[in-house]
């Protein structure tokens, strides 16, 4: 595998196209704005333009797409109110074509699990409101691929994504027993990068950081780590999860760099 193409290279395709270029692939990588294309370029990334909004037909011409792997990392945009992520999608779908890939990995959300207050893991996955019908619809689409994994993200933190912004000076808030579940940025460029070594995968993975403190407990913390006022919590409780993410660990001898959140915070 030497030639690796990277669909949305924004803040987490960014970083992970730059370590697999330190680490001697070829990497191909889609901006949505000709602009943008230059910085990605200066970190030795073939960048590509890719706007699945209006899709030029000079596209299929650009190599992009063709590769020994595949990264698709696409931004839902639910929480915004983004209704076209399953039609962009669709039209990726269309532009891969036929192509055979030595692996495909699809970057998906722990958002398809309902919190009913118990520790949930890959097989829990279901569609409990539009939101997570809509990502498992869109996991289907890579799912039947010859050779694909899905990889599932808890809630990202990491450089730029600071979560002591979250809750920082609001007061009145429920759910301070609800579980956190978050990931570094750091630990998501090396589990894709583990899986892209070539090793045989599961179809799923969960990426969440093994210790789970209270939104109480932590959210509090992270804002005083950035100097601004903690959040002050109710005693109204709200349903919570436990996200399991240790599969990948007993399967591929992966391990978290951040297993802690509230160490995470150093690292943000």
């Amino acid at each position: 595998m030497n030639i690796i193409s990277i669909i949305g290279c924004g803040w987490f395709g960014f970083p992970l196209a730059s370590h697999l270029v330190r680490q001697g692939f070829h990497v191909k990588a889609s901006k949505r704005k000709v602009e943008d294309l230059i910085p990605v370029q200066q970190q030795g990334i073939e960048a590509i333009q890719l706007d699945l909004a209006n899709v030029s037909a000079q596209v299929s011409r650009t190599g992009l797409f063709d590769s020994d792997a595949i990264v698709i990392n696409i931004p839902p945009g639910l929480r915004r109110g983004g209704s076209d992520y399953l039609l962009y999608l669709t039209r990726l779908k269309q532009l891969i074509g036929t192509r055979q890939y030595q692996k495909v990995i699809f970057i998906s959300t722990t958002g398809v699990y309902p919190s009913l207050d118990h520790t949930v893991t890959e097989a829990d996955a279901t569609a409990f409101n539009d939101a997570s019908a809509t990502l498992l619809e869109a996991e289907s689409m890579f799912a039947t691929m010859p050779n694909s994994c899905i990889v599932r993200f808890s809630g990202l933190i990491g450089p730029k994504r600071h979560p002591g912004r979250f809750f920082a000076g609001k007061v009145d808030v429920s759910g301070a027993n609800v579980a956190v579940n978050l990931v570094h940025l750091d630990d998501c460029v090396n589990a894709v990068s583990l899986i892209l070594s070539g090793r045989e995968t599961q179809p799923v993975y969960n990426l969440a950081a093994p210790i789970h403190p209270t939104r109480g407990e932590f959210y509090v913390i992270a804002s005083q780590h950035l100097g601004l006022p903690p959040p002050e919590f109710n005693q109204q409780q709200q349903p919570s999860k436990t996200i399991d993410g240790q599969l990948i660990c007993q399967d591929l001898g992966f391990e978290y760099r951040h297993p802690d959140p509230i160490k995470m915070l150093d690292a943000c």
